[in-house]
């Protein structure tokens, strides 16, 4: 491959923020150069005025292979991600058949090989029926898993028995595999169900699956942690108390982290009243004191990642009524603009809103997740990059929007910030002007433990 020159922009570093230029060679970070360096022949893209990030990582995507193709496809749900400067996803086993051993992601990987554009792991389906596998776990397959602790229209199994969950842990724990969890209770849910029936508007909704779900799962979550050591990322965290409890537990030491949802950091209950099934999610969408901790958890650092839940429903699935609804949108292509946007709306400086982008959506879960040469802009590192614009004020509309679906509860906002180019191991594949252009070769990428391994 040709080298690259990104000339001329703002560089996000793990040093800091900088103006400089980018020299891409054989698919990686070959250097970065101060801005009155001179520069090395090759082809240039002119990143004047711009901001040059790591390629984004979004480790929660739902992309729906096997089985559910009819409503995301990894040819979709790659260019959406492309769109929203995502270049490596962690798809979850949320599917038909659902992936919850070994062979089912290694069939899984060999239905995706040829369909994606962007770079991915999977976290496999913490199986109630058989936790043992937890502790033997093939790293090459995967190093996560998924537990469900309530119950939803794609969720493949729900650890009801609080033995069974205790035995997840341990196994877990043991295997070195971290669990990411949909911490809401089971059976908090099923006793509110008993007495006050199904919702029958969306004004009801969040009071159907209300907090007392979330908080109950996630301290149930920090007492196992507590007991076993086991490492422990709770998914869209939805309120102010599931976010102060996870606080206090990693203060105490205890291996626990988190991670905000765009959709929980734009939405309150007031949309959902307003808007029905677009923000009918799970968790539900709650008040504007829990955004605004949501919002308080990016800005101290204390969120660990963001992640978009990526989960498109067709407008027929998602029109049925409140009760029966499929919870989950579409949010890979609109995660880290939403996310721009409120750190701006919030009088955030743009070079610390960079910062905490990349935190969020690049070093931090390539840390937490063991991805080796992703979310950091520094030599050697995979020349996945994205050139963003800090200022530019657009409109999102159903054409826009990449997902198989076709539609976006964001249909109608105004964002700031755009995605202009996404590169992929250093060749564009997503320019805002032409679209995309991406060969659909993908990787399956290895651990850092498998390639400490090989080396």
């Amino acid at each position: 491959m040709e080298q690259l020159i990104i000339e001329g922009g703002r560089l996000v570093t793990p040093q800091g923020v900088r103006e400089g230029t980018v020299v891409v060679n054989d698919g990686k970070v070959a250097a970065l150069l101060g801005p009155d360096a001179p520069l090395p022949e090759g082809p240039r893209i002119d990143a004047k005025g711009r901001y040059v990030l790591p390629g984004l990582i979004d480790t929660h995507v739902h992309f729906r292979t096997p089985g559910l193709e009819y409503k995301e496809d990894w040819a979709h749900g790659s260019a959406a991600a492309l769109a929203g400067g995502v270049t490596t996803v962690m798809d979850m086993p949320n599917t038909r058949p659902p992936g919850l051993d070994e062979d089912a992601l290694r069939t899984k990987a060999e239905l995706v090989a040829g369909h994606a554009g962007v770079d991915h792991r999977f976290h496999i389906g913490a199986d109630p029926a058989n936790p043992g596998l937890l502790a033997t776990l093939d790293p090459d397959v995967a190093t996560s898993a998924k537990v469900f602790m309530a119950g939803h229209h794609t969720a493949p199994v729900v650890f009801r028995d609080r033995a069974q969950l205790d035995a997840a842990f341990e196994a877990a724990a043991r295997g070195g595999v971290r669990l990411v969890l949909h911490a809401e209770d089971q059976q908090v849910f099923d006793l509110l169900d008993s007495w006050r029936g199904d919702p029958h508007s969306y004004a009801e909704y969040e009071p159907h699956r209300p907090r007392s779900g979330a908080i109950v799962a996630v301290a149930q979550v920090v007492e196992l942690v507590r007991r076993h050591g086991t490492a422990a990322h709770v998914l869209h965290t939805s309120s102010a108390e599931e976010i102060d409890l996870l606080v206090a537990a990693a203060r105490e030491g205890l291996p626990v982290t988190f991670e905000v949802t765009g959709h929980h950091l734009s939405f309150t209950h007031a949309d959902t009243c307003r808007r029905g099934p677009r923000t009918r999610l799970s968790p539900a969408i709650r008040d504007e004191p829990d955004r605004e901790r949501l919002w308080q958890a990016v800005l101290n650092g204390e969120a660990a990642t963001a992640g978009s839940d990526h989960a498109p429903h067709t407008v027929e699935e998602k029109n049925r009524t409140p009760a029966d609804a499929p919870p989950g949108l579409p949010g890979v292509q609109e995660l880290a603009v939403s996310i721009w946007t409120g750190l701006r709306t919030r009088a955030v400086p743009a070079d610390e809103a960079a910062r905490h982008l990349v935190r969020l959506m690049g070093s931090g879960p390539a840390a937490l997740f063991e991805l080796p040469g992703k979310g950091r802009l520094e030599p050697g590192a995979d020349a996945d990059l994205v050139l963003f614009d800090p200022a530019e004020r657009w409109q999102m509309s159903a054409a826009d929007v990449r997902s198989k679906c076709g539609w976006s509860a964001y249909e109608g906002w105004t964002f700031t910030g755009r995605v202009v180019t996404t590169l992929r191991a250093g060749r564009v594949a997503w320019d805002v002007r032409t679209g995309l252009h991406t060969p659909a070769d993908g990787r399956l990428l290895p651990t850092a433990r498998r390639v400490e391994a090989v080396r």
